[in-house]
């Protein structure tokens, strides 16, 4: 018991630190982070209930979220697949895998892509596109995540992502960890639980090549016309820190519901506060659940600037042959753009 504590007080100390030592620089450096895709959500459970579930995602969705719940999956094995329509026709799509490997832990895998469509292409010698050439930005990013239940109530993960980017002849490449903790039976309570994460932490990102490249005239001296390279500034990675509560109980033998919120801090953005619930009904072999959440981010006072509004979801988990079958929708609320909709495969046996 004592150990659970000293656990669990470690990192909350840690996770007010990070929240206390940033929030002096938000506003100053609002919008200046690099690879903002590690922010694209992926799924449609925790989507759907605002990403306020961090203290009780579990399995394939927790990769994401908080990699602590990969080592509470109740499957030896799960997989998923997601695609979500994002802003301005980008696609986002997601593929995840979960292992059981006896009391080493859980180890996971995952690969989240943009699509862009194509783009045409514009340079100096054809600002207008008339050449008819199209390119089409590759941003690609791949995790690998170990978790484990260190007691009955405690689990922890960690996750380690490469962020590939490339816009035609620039690219810029970089790498990142994860940190979560779930714990259930928080202060003793039966389904009162509690989750922290910190995300993406990593060095600077920074673009290079060819694309930089420039001809130009030095106005010393009398030399020819030479290729000169931009040096393109480095920024730094959407660093946040993320904590969560959750009550899950049950209303009836074959009924649960769970309410969920969510305290998130970005060194690059203003905080946030999200709240989510989900009800299931259990009828074997199906099991229903409706889900809706919302995000609050109090400092901005002028609702069209926070682009994301409510979400809402629903799931369905079938049972055939000892694996389970889902599918899982969520579709959310976007100011000037269409409103984003995802849709999860998910097996787990």
């Amino acid at each position: 018991m004592k150990s659970r504590l000293l656990i669990c007080a470690a990192l909350l100390c840690m996770s007010l630190v990070l929240v206390f030592g940033t929030s002096s620089a938000q506003n100053q450096r609002t919008g200046t982070a690099a690879a903002t895709e590690l922010l694209i959500p992926v799924g449609a459970r925790d989507l759907a209930l605002a990403g306020s579930s961090i203290a009780n995602s579990v399995g394939t969705e927790a990769l994401y979220w908080n990699p602590a719940g990969i080592g509470r999956t109740s499957h030896g094995a799960e997989a998923m697949f997601s695609t979500m329509s994002y802003i301005a026709d980008i696609r986002v799509n997601y593929g995840a895998v979960v292992a059981k490997f006896g009391e080493f832990g859980v180890m996971g895998f995952n690969i989240k892509s943009l699509d862009f469509g194509d783009i045409p292409l514009t340079t100096q010698a054809d600002p207008e596109g008339l050449g008819g050439k199209t390119y089409s930005p590759t941003y690609v990013t791949l995790g690998l995540s170990y978790g484990r239940a260190l007691t009955d109530a405690i689990s922890a993960g960690i996750t380690a992502k490469m962020i590939s980017e490339r816009i035609d002849a620039v690219s810029a490449n970089d790498f990142a960890f994860d940190i979560g903790l779930q714990y259930d039976g928080l202060a003793g309570l039966s389904g009162l639980q509690m989750g922290i994460t910190v995300k993406n932490i990593g060095p600077q990102m920074q673009f290079d090549g060819g694309g930089l490249y420039r001809s130009a005239i030095t106005t010393e001296g009398n030399r020819p016309e030479e290729r000169y390279k931009i040096a393109a500034a480095s920024f730094e990675l959407p660093s946040l820190i993320e904590i969560g509560v959750a009550y899950k109980g049950t209303v009836q033998d074959n009924m649960s519901y769970s309410v969920n919120g969510v305290f998130m801090n970005n060194n690059l953005y203003e905080d946030e506060y999200r709240i989510g619930g989900e009800y299931g009904i259990k009828m074997d072999p199906v099991q229903l659940f409706a889900r809706a959440g919302y995000g609050f981010v109090p400092q901005v006072k002028d609702q069209n600037d926070k682009i994301f509004g409510a979400t809402f979801g629903f799931g369905i988990v079938y049972n055939v042959g000892g694996a389970d079958l889902g599918i899982d929708f969520a579709y959310r609320q976007v100011q000037l753009f269409d409103n984003n909709v995802v849709v999860a495969l998910k097996i787990g046996f």
